[in-house]
């Protein structure tokens, strides 16, 4: 029977494993929703063992990526026959609002200890996918939320383009990785745009006034936030659709959203 071990059942992950345990595969993993603490060392080399695919969501802290650090000689010898990892498309940097691929180089970024895991996970051994993600989003965890509870803005920053993707989208881009060719992939959606754009159509899906246009000073944003600002790009996702047949099932935040409002509960 297949067997996923995941570490960091977070959101993304998590959604991945319900998919898959719906699918009839065994899934095992870390975190506050796992089924075993990443600090437990026999537990965790003991389903590294009986892992058939090994996937890894944790984002590195200040000291690196801390699976490797803890595991990293674990997965390059375990018996699974693939091992993936989700990364950010911030190892790119600022493109200026222009279109970025898997060929562009990393580590001209905010996220420097991003694009050091990144290129550690390359550097296994295996035959490892890298998944870079743009801003995720999904039921319960979308611009609705936001704007719901009056913490959304609208900055006015003329030409500001970003990226998207779905969770879902996630989900179907890990799954098609795993029969696959290892490599890097960008699973985005097909419509990068301003973060207004979406802030207005999320309003008008629930029949409310989108907030007032401010200045990136005047929003009061906190400093992650504000850094998300920072860096304009827009991400090509050809290269997942080319080499693993993956298409996103919401190509456009407008889709993405409308499905979130239909599976999630708002006033």
């Amino acid at each position: 029977m297949a067997s996923l071990f995941i570490f960091g059942l977070g959101y993304s992950a998590g959604r991945l494993a319900r998919r898959l345990e719906r699918d009839g595969w065994s899934v095992e993993s870390t975190g506050s929703n796992g089924t075993m603490r990443f600090d437990d060392r026999g537990a965790v080399l003991s389903g590294l063992a009986r892992a058939t695919h090994i996937l890894s969501s944790v984002p590195p802290g200040e000291d690196g990526d801390a699976v490797l650090a803890a595991y990293g000689d674990a997965i390059r010898t375990a018996p699974a026959h693939w091992v993936g990892y989700l990364s950010s498309t911030g190892v790119y940097g600022d493109t200026g609002g222009a279109w970025v691929d898997e060929g562009a180089p990393i580590g001209t970024g905010r996220r420097s200890t991003r694009s050091e895991a990144d290129l550690a996970w390359r550097s296994l051994g295996r035959l490892t996918h890298i998944f870079r993600l743009p801003g995720i989003y999904g039921p319960g965890r979308s611009v609705l939320e936001r704007i719901g509870e009056g913490r959304a803005r609208m900055i006015d920053l003329p030409g500001q383009i970003f990226s998207r993707v779905h969770v879902d989208d996630i989900v179907g881009g890990v799954i098609a990785g795993m029969a696959g060719p290892a490599g890097v992939y960008n699973l985005a959606d097909d419509m990068p745009c301003s973060q207004n754009e979406v802030v207005a159509h999320g309003s008008a899906l629930l029949g409310m006034q989108p907030p007032p246009l401010q200045s990136l000073d005047d929003a009061d944003l906190s400093p992650a936030a504000r850094a998300f600002y920072a860096e304009n790009r827009r991400v090509a996702n050809g290269r997942a659709k080319r080499l693993l047949g993956w298409a996103p099932r919401y190509p456009d935040y407008r889709v993405g959203l409308a499905a979130c409002r239909a599976e999630a509960t708002f006033p």
